[in-house]
C-alpha cells in the first residue's frame, strides 16, 4: 500500500482542491503512468542509502546521487551526536521528495518506560514532517499509538539469523537491515526466508563495528556509556594487550579489535543478485566532503549496473547527477578496506587495522631518500602543498606531516621530520581533492522534462512532463497573434531557463502554436506556472509506504530473552509476550548490575584466525586457551566459541 498524502495532515483530494484554489490557471496535475518506465515482474527498484548528520548533508547526498538518506531523530538515535530538529528533518524531506528520494530517521536505541510518551509524540511529529520511514530497534514502537509510518528493522536488532529476519518482517517491518557479518550465501538465505515484498538493506561502505550490532555492552560496563543508547565510547578502537593465563603478553599495545573499513564496491552486482535492494553507506557522523565523494562513487557504480541490466534494475529516485570531480573513496577517511566475511570465512584476510584506528587514506609511495629537509618519494601521484601525509615510524607508531612545498617528487614538510628511506607513505588528506568538494558546487542533479504547447479557446495550454511521467497542465488566456518569424528558438530560450529548479529541458514541442507570437514576459509566466504545477504534482505523487500489518500469529525465535536482547520497557515486554516469549530478562542498561562472565561483545571476527592461531591448527596451540584483553583499567576475558566460529568477550 502507499499513501500519496502530502502534507500528511491533508487528504489527497483536499490537497488537489487547495492547489486549484492557489493557482487558478491549473487545468490538471496527473500521474500519467503510461508515460513512465514499465516495470516487469522481475524489475526491482534499487536504492543507494547515504548518511546525513544534518539537513545540509542530506541535501548534498541527494545532489550526489542518493536515492534515500538516513538521519537522526531529535532523540533516541544510535548516534546521539547526530540528532536533528523536526524543522531540519522537514527541510530534508522537502528537498529529497523533489527527486522521489526518501528520508529515513533513526529511532534505534532502547527506550525506557518514562520515555515512551515522548517518543510517541516525536514519531507523530516526524510523520507530519514528511519522513518516509523509521529505523528502529525497540519493539515498544509496535505497541504504541502511532501513525501508519513504515518501520525498518535496524541492524541494532541483532538480526543474526534468517529466521529472526522472517519474524521481524511478519511483525510489521517492511525493510530489514542486515548484519555486516553476512556472507553472500548468508544473504541469499535471508532473501529466501523473508516474505515476498520485504526489502533487504545491506551495508556496502564505511566503518565496521567488531561486535554484532546491538550486542555490545563493553562501553556501558567500562564507562557507563551505552552503545544501545547512542553513546558508544568506541571500545573497539582502543589499544589492547593480549595476555595469557600466566600473565605473559602475547601481543602488546595493538588495536586488536579495530577493523578496517567496509568496501563492497566490486561486489555490488553479486550483492544485488543475492537479494539486497537497498545499499547503505555507513557514516552519520561523517562530514560533507566524505558524503559527497562516497555517495557519488557508489552512484556511478549503481548506474552502470542499471544500464547493463535495464530489464532487472531501476533506480528508485529520479534525476541525473553531473559531477565536476572524479570520485575516489581512497581519498576519504578510511582505515584500509576489507570485504569482511562477504566471500566466506576462509577467504577473509586481514580484517583488522591493528596499527591505528585513524584514517590511513591512500598509499603514496616509499621514501627513496632524504635530502636536508626534503623527502624524496617514489610515487606516480601528484602531491600538493597542504597535503596530509602519514607513516609508521621505527617504533610502529603513527606519525605525519603537512606538505609545505612540493617540487617534483621532493616534499618538504612544515617542520623537520625523521623518516627512514624505504618507509611507506600514505596520504590521508588530499588538499586539491578536498577543496573541490568544499568550495563551490561539486554536483548538480537535474530531472529531464518535456514541454508541449497547444491552442485552446482563448489562449494556450502547456503540458510539462518529467522523466517518470508525472505531468501538469496549465492554461493561460492570451490574445494570439500571427508570428512574423519562426518561434522555436525564442520559445526554447525562455523555456530552457530552469536554473533554480531541479529541472532540465529535454524537448519542446510547439504543435499548432508554432505560428503564433507570444511575448517573452508571457512565456516566462507560463514557464513559472508550469514548473510550480509540476512541483505540486510531484508532491502528490510521492510514494509513502504504510507500516505493514502485524501478524499476531508469528512466534518469536526463542521462548526466552536475556539481557542481551535489550528489553527495557513494559511495551517491549508486551510485544514479545504476545509472540510467545515466556521469560524476559531486563536489559543490562536498566538493571545496571553486570556480573562476572556476562558477555560484553559477541564477534564473528576472531583474534586467533586473524593472527594465524586458530585452535583447529597446530599454530593455535602456541596460545593458551585462557586469554585476556587489557587496556588501562579495562579487562575482558576472551572465549573462543569454535562450534559457531565466533569470539566472546566477557566481563571480569
Amino acid at each position: 500500500m502507499s499513501r500519496t498524502q502530502s502534507p500528511r495532515t491533508q487528504s489527497p483530494q483536499a490537497k488537489v482542491e487547495d492547489s486549484a484554489r492557489r493557482l487558478s490557471n491549473v487545468v490538471t496535475a496527473k500521474d500519467d503512468s503510461t508515460s513512465s518506465k514499465v516495470k516487469s515482474a522481475e524489475m526491482r527498484p534499487l536504492q543507494l542509502l547515504a548518511p546525513a548528520r544534518d539537513a545540509d548533508t542530506a541535501i548534498v547526498a541527494i545532489d550526489h546521487g542518493a536515492d534515500a538518506v538516513y538521519m537522526g531523530a531529535p532523540s533516541h538515535g544510535a548516534r546521539a551526536a547526530a540528532a536533528n530538529s523536526i524543522e531540519d528533518i522537514h527541510r530534508a524531506c522537502q528537498y529529497a521528495h523533489r527527486y522521489a528520494a526518501c528520508v529515513y530517521v533513526t529511532v534505534n536505541t532502547i527506550i525506557y518506560d518514562d520515555e515512551l510518551d515522548d517518543v510517541r509524540r516525536m514519531v507523530w511529529d516526524l510523520y507530519h514532517a514528511g519522513v518516509d520511514a523509521l529505523i528502529v530497534q525497540d519493539m515498544s514502537l509496535l505497541r504504541m499509538d502511532l501513525p501508519p509510518i513504515a518501520l525498518h528493522a535496524s541492524t541494532q536488532c541483532d538480526i543474526r539469523t534468517p529466521q529472526k529476519a522472517r519474524f521481524l518482517a511478519r511483525a510489521g517491518f517492511g525493510q530489514i537491515v542486515l548484519p555486516r557479518e553476512l556472507s553472500l550465501d548468508d544473504i541469499r538465505r535471508y532473501a529466501e526466508e523473508v516474505p515476498r515484498g520485504t526489502s533487504l538493506e545491506a551495508f556496502v561502505h564505511g566503518a565496521l563495528c567488531v561486535c554484532y550490532s546491538g550486542d555490545c555492552r563493553a562501553s556501558l560496563v567500562a564507562g557507563g556509556r551505552s552503545a544501545n543508547r547512542g553513546c558508544c565510547a568506541q571500545m573497539c578502537r582502543l589499544p589492547y594487550d593480549l595476555v595469557d593465563a600466566e600473565g605473559d603478553v602475547l601481543v602488546h599495545g595493538r588495536h586488536l579489535l579495530s577493523l578496517r573499513d567496509f568496501n563492497q564496491a566490486d561486489r555490488l552486482e553479486a550483492l544485488l543478485d543475492a537479494g539486497a535492494s537497498s545499499l547503505k553507506i555507513e557514516g552519520r557522523l561523517k562530514d560533507i566532503p566524505y558524503v559527497k565523494n562516497v555517495t557519488a562513487y557508489y552512484n556511478s557504480l549503481l548506474n552502470d549496473i542499471c544500464e547493463r541490466h535495464p530489464e532487472r534494475y531501476q533506480r528508485r529516485a529520479v534525476g541525473k547527477v553531473h559531477l565536476n570531480f572524479k570520485p575516489d573513496v581512497a581519498k576519504s577517511f578510511n582505515r584500509g578496506f576489507t570485504h569482511y566475511f562477504f566471500d566466506g570465512r576462509d577467504a577473509a584476510k586481514r580484517m583488522s587495522s591493528p596499527d591505528t584506528p585513524k584514517s590511513i587514506g591512500e598509499p603514496l609511495g616509499k621514501v627513496k631518500s632524504v635530502r636536508g629537509n626534503s623527502i624524496i618519494v617514489d610515487t606516480k601521484k601528484d602531491v600538493a602543498n597542504g597535503d596530509g601525509i602519514i607513516f609508521f615510524n621505527h617504533k610502529g607508531s603513527l606519525s605525519g606531516f603537512r606538505a609545505n612545498s612540493v617540487s617534483g617528487k621532493a616534499i618538504t614538510p612544515f617542520e623537520k621530520v625523521t623518516v627512514a628511506p624505504g618507509t611507506m607513505l600514505y596520504r590521508n588528506f588530499d588538499k586539491v581533492f578536498n577543496d573541490t568538494l568544499v568550495d563551490g558546487k561539486s554536483a548538480v542533479r537535474s530531472i529531464d522534462v518535456a514541454i508541449r504547447c497547444w491552442k485552446v479557446d482563448g489562449g494556450i495550454a502547456t503540458e510539462i512532463t518529467d522523466e517518470r511521467g508525472t505531468n501538469a497542465v496549465v492554461r493561460h488566456d492570451i490574445d494570439l497573434q500571427p508570428a512574423k518569424s519562426d518561434q522555436q528558438e525564442a520559445r526554447l530560450k525562455v523555456f530552457s531557463k530552469l536554473g533554480s529548479t531541479p529541472y532540465h529541458l529535454r524537448s519542446l514541442i510547439l504543435g499548432d502554436t508554432a505560428d503564433v507570437f507570444i511575448p517573452a514576459s508571457t512565456l516566462t509566466t507560463i514557464r513559472r506556472d508550469a514548473v510550480e504545477a509540476l512541483v505540486r504534482a510531484t508532491k502528490l505523487r510521492h510514494h509513502y509506504d504504510f507500516r505493514r500489518q502485524e501478524n499476531k500469529d508469528a512466534t518469536y525465535t526463542s521462548a526466552t530473552l536475556t539481557y542481551a536482547d535489550n528489553v527495557a520497557n513494559h511495551l517491549a515486554r508486551q510485544f514479545y509476550a504476545d509472540h510467545g516469549v515466556k521469560h524476559i530478562e531486563e536489559a543490562m542498561e536498566t538493571c545496571n548490575n553486570p556480573k562476572t562472565g556476562d558477555i560484553l561483545m559477541t564477534t564473528r571476527f576472531c583474534l586467533r584466525r586473524e593472527y594465524g592461531r586458530c585452535l583447529r591448527t597446530p599454530e593455535g596451540q602456541k596460545w593458551q586457551s585462557d586469554l585476556m584483553l587489557t587496556s588501562g583499567n579495562i579487562s575482558m576475558s576472551v572465549e573462543f566459541d569454535c562450534r559457531n566460529c565466533q569470539m566472546l568477550l566477557r566481563h571480569m
